[in-house]
């Protein structure tokens, strides 16, 4: 038997295309279905590490956490990551093969292609029913030579298209109409209805124009989704550097939006704590007095190493040290810490070594093959706390700081707490997730007995928050999943 599909396109970046597959996913589970995400071609910095090896588009991690099962690198075939704004890796069936410029990328597409289409066969030979996300718009005029991301694929697959907008930026019928227009004719009766997500207020004012909206395209609206509000589940990929001001902060702490900023999904945790003020720094921002300053990842380390010494953050960051200040290095940002970045190679950029911010006795050689494993193990803090994540990281780290390093996983150490106890770094991804590796950094970073916080256990109630509004919201019997 072949498994059910359904496709969710958007008309923009960041309609909701991720979130709705994801709701799909826990209600089709919750209805005992088997059911799969599938993204055949995602561009991100957000990625994770998957159960047999490879890594995916932390998106698609989460909707497969939605779906209840574990993440595998057929749910999303091929993942680009920006290494420049020319140039990305590509990572085809969870491993990079080449990091390519736009041009030679367009004339690869035809191998993607057969990479995507086996995972297809595979997924549906398995599921149920196997949920499609899109990237960006069906409507890219430029990109649809070769397309493998949304009616390319489509086409190619025979799967039914519902197109979603978010009513929130306004212009949703513009959108929506005018998205159908740009469709060849073959494309547009593939879409079999419309979607509007994130609306607020009362809906009877909206009913004319989903009435001349139906009238005019010939194509149902199957629903309208409500904004939900305080909806904390991984964003793909862009940062929001919105400060968000709480009143009953006990702890002040900044991390660096650099440009190549990846798995900014890490400070999540930090984000959601009602005692924390938490705050990204981006481009013109100063480094503000805190308790607390985070080096995200970086997906070119010594280009956003440059990027951070030209805002003048180099000598904040040394700054807030002498202050008594505590500073927190993951992955990307722990290299940078060092003495010394090597890239002989040329992975990032042209061959060269750089000095790093050398507050660790220590230096990175990037290296060809990646390292990709999930890890659990413990945090060399007090209580020794448990700490569970995964690592994606081309350099290898060497030195006598890591004679003391922050945590035991899996039996081998890793990173580094520098003599003085201001600096921990580590290259373990997801290091605030666990409770109770959160609240002990939340105590070494100055703050004490901290309210507790399960952010695992809060995004899986938002999970069931988010299907339950959606169940409600769509006309789910005329998309035929069920």
């Amino acid at each position: 038997m072949t498994a059910r599909a359904l496709m969710v396109q958007g008309t923009t970046s960041d309609a909701g295309k991720t979130t709705l597959v994801a709701a799909l996913c826990r209600i089709l589970a919750r209805r005992g279905l088997r059911v799969a995400p599938f993204k055949p071609q995602n561009m991100a910095l957000n990625s994770a590490v998957t159960a047999d090896g490879g890594e995916i588009g932390r998106a698609q991690a989460l909707q497969a956490h939605a779906a209840n099962i574990e993440p595998r690198i057929d749910f999303n075939p091929v993942l680009l990551k920006p290494t420049t704004d020319r140039r990305a890796q590509v990572i085809v069936h969870g491993h990079a093969v080449d990091t390519l410029d736009a041009r030679d990328y367009h004339a690869y597409k035809t191998v993607a292609m057969q990479a995507v289409m086996e995972s297809w066969q595979r997924l549906t030979a398995e599921f149920d029913c196997v949920l499609v996300e899109g990237a960006g718009s069906p409507a890219e005029i430029n990109l649809r030579d070769r397309d493998i991301a949304n009616m390319g694929f489509a086409e190619a697959a025979d799967v039914p298209v519902i197109l979603v907008a978010d009513i929130d930026r306004g212009g949703v019928f513009a959108h929506l109409v005018g998205t159908l227009e740009l469709l060849s004719e073959s494309e547009r009766a593939r879409v079999k209805g419309f979607v509007i997500n994130r609306f607020r207020g009362d809906i009877g004012l909206l009913q004319s124009g989903l009435d001349w909206l139906e009238a005019r395209t010939g194509k149902p609206v199957l629903g309208v989704l409500p904004y939900l509000h305080g909806l904390m589940l991984d964003a793909e990929d862009a940062i929001g550097t919105a400060t968000v001001g709480k009143g009953a902060a006990r702890l002040k702490a900044v991390a660096i939006a650099y440009p190549r900023c990846s798995n900014h999904n890490d400070l999540d945790p930090l984000r959601l704590h009602p005692e924390v003020d938490f705050q990204w720094i981006g481009p013109g921002d100063a480094l503000p007095p805190c308790d607390l300053v985070v080096l995200p990842g970086s997906k070119a380390v010594q280009a956003d190493l440059a990027w951070l010494r030209e805002q003048g953050h180099e000598a904040a960051i040394k700054r807030h040290l002498r202050y008594g200040g505590k500073l927190i290095g993951i992955c990307g940002g722990y290299q940078m810490l060092g003495r010394m970045l090597h890239d002989p190679q040329g992975l990032e950029g042209a061959a060269s070594s750089v000095v790093g911010l050398g507050l660790l006795d220590c230096e990175t050689v990037l290296e060809a093959e990646k390292q990709l494993r999930n890890v659990r193990g413990t945090l060399a803090l007090p209580g020794s706390p448990q700490v569970e994540g995964y690592e994606i990281h081309m350099g290898v780290t060497s030195g006598p700081a890591l004679l003391a390093p922050s945590a035991l996983l899996d039996g081998r150490p890793d990173g580094v707490i520098s003599d003085d106890g201001a600096i921990l770094a580590s290259y373990c991804h997801s290091l605030f997730d666990h409770p109770d590796a959160l609240a002990t950094l939340l105590c070494w970073a100055g703050a004490q007995n901290m309210m507790p916080v399960d952010y695992r256990a809060r995004r899986e109630a938002d999970l069931d928050r988010l299907a339950d509004a959606v169940e409600a919201s769509m006309k789910l019997e005329l998309i035929g999943l069920t």
